[in-house]
């Protein structure tokens, strides 16, 4: 259960910066570096920087991006999936 609650909060989290990086760059702000946002698809939050990436029209240019977050969630995916299924 309290996974069900990290992830929640982790892939808010994640649509979050995702959002505040796109606002950032419009206004040529200091701008949260790629690896940063990175992590947090590693952390767990793969799902909610995806849905960011497309709500927000933010990195979907970048091939290490459109490639990258989507895999990571994949294998996250497949990850969850073989933990849920182990016997």
């Amino acid at each position: 259960m309290i996974w069900f609650f990290y992830l929640l909060v982790i892939n808010i989290a994640a649509f979050v910066i995702f959002a505040a990086d796109k606002s950032a760059a419009r206004k040529g702000r200091r701008r949260v570096r790629e690896a940063t946002l990175f992590r947090l698809a590693l952390a767990g939050g793969s799902l909610g920087g995806l849905a960011a990436m497309y709500v927000f029209r933010h990195k979907t240019r970048k091939r290490s991006f459109t490639l990258g977050i989507p895999l990571i969630l994949a294998a996250q995916a497949a990850l969850i999936f073989w933990l849920v299924n182990k016997r």
